[in-house]
């Protein structure tokens, strides 16, 4: 496709765990030039991100159509949309190349709840390095987080494109600003919301965040629709038409330069090994938000069979908290929370 110089500038590749993946239901209803758009994103998308969101869909719609509809179907959200855009201050950020620089950071506005999100633009962990390259740069903060990834991009530092640069660079979070500046497009669209549905039931003291178990099913949970959230953001970015740039998808379809052979990255636990036994340093292996209380799989497996039952797309959850109904969501936790205790 020609010159992709600023192909690192905008492509995000999701770094999480939990992938659970349910399609939204995206309703494209069309009366003569009338088009309806189920709700299923919330106040923060507008007319370049959702139209990012249904092109990700195979939904091919014109930008200035879907921004008038947007007007004027969901008049509160455009109005909160435009009040928030006073606060924007662009700054971009020059890449020469897909692979020039990748920065990493760590979001923990959910982790009271045991849900924690990694973001790489444009995206760093095995399966992302073996079908894109090597990056020539990792750009992280001070953080323990990505030690690894840190040791992996020395170890193989030699298979850069560009071998002038430092293979990583820690900075203060001020100054990771690629990402950072990626974080408040994932609060608005997924964040903000679940943790305010999470708080209120904090709030009327309906679920105790001491005891183990509640733990481990609001994390279950959490994670879940964040997943699906997260995926919807994801996809839009990298869907969406960048004014002066093009399509992230596009500009990032040839990859890295410098492409590398699977056989040179392990999977974690030998980069572990490797880690700990080469630097002499411990890493922890294991990370539990309250313990796993099932005693058997077959109890799992009954508790699970349950709560499918009960609500068996639990996108529907997510596309009510993240228009401000929680009360799916908090019916559903709960509900979770009285299955798992029936069955251990």
């Amino acid at each position: 496709m020609g010159d992709t110089k600023n192909a690192s500038t905008t492509n995000l590749i999701l770094i999480f765990s939990y992938p659970i993946w349910h399609d939204p239901e995206v309703c494209l209803h069309t009366y003569g030039s009338t088009i309806t758009v189920a709700d299923t994103t919330g106040s923060s998308y507008g007319r370049k991100f959702m139209t990012g969101y249904l092109s990700s869909l195979g939904v091919r719609a014109g930008e200035s159509r879907v921004g008038k509809l947007l007007r004027e179907i969901h008049q509160p959200y455009h109005e909160l949309r435009r009040q928030g855009a006073r606060n924007l201050n662009p700054v971009p950020y020059h890449a020469k190349y897909m692979g020039h620089k990748l920065h990493l950071d760590q979001n923990e506005k959910l982790v009271m709840f045991g849900v924690t999100h990694v973001l790489a633009v444009d995206g760093f962990y095995r399966s992302a390095v073996v079908n894109y390259g090597m990056w020539d740069q990792l750009r992280v903060d001070h953080g323990r987080e990505f030690y690894m990834s840190l040791y992996m991009q020395e170890n193989l530092s030699r298979h850069r494109h560009n071998l002038s640069r430092q293979p990583y660079l820690q900075t203060a979070s001020t100054m990771n600003l690629r990402v950072e500046r990626i974080w408040p497009e994932v609060n608005n669209r997924v964040n903000y919301q679940l943790k305010q549905a999470l708080v209120h039931l904090l709030d009327q003291e309906v679920i105790n965040m001491e005891d183990s178990m509640t733990k481990f099913c609001t994390s279950n949970l959490a994670c879940q629709l964040s997943q699906i959230g997260l995926n919807r953001v994801v996809q839009a970015w990298n869907a969406h038409r960048i004014p002066g740039r093009g399509i992230p998808n596009e500009l990032a379809a040839s990859g890295c330069p410098s492409k590398i052979s699977d056989e040179l990255l392990p999977n974690a636990s030998v980069v572990a090994n490797m880690y700990e036994q080469e630097l002499g340093s411990s890493l922890t292996w294991t990370s539990t938000f309250g313990m796993d209380p099932f005693s058997s799989e077959e109890d799992r497996c009954h508790a699970e069979q349950d709560f499918v039952e009960k609500y068996p797309d639990i996108s529907l959850l997510f596309n009510e908290a993240v228009n401000g109904e929680y009360s799916l969501f908090q019916d559903a936790l709960l509900y979770l929370i009285n299955v798992t205790q029936r069955y251990v």
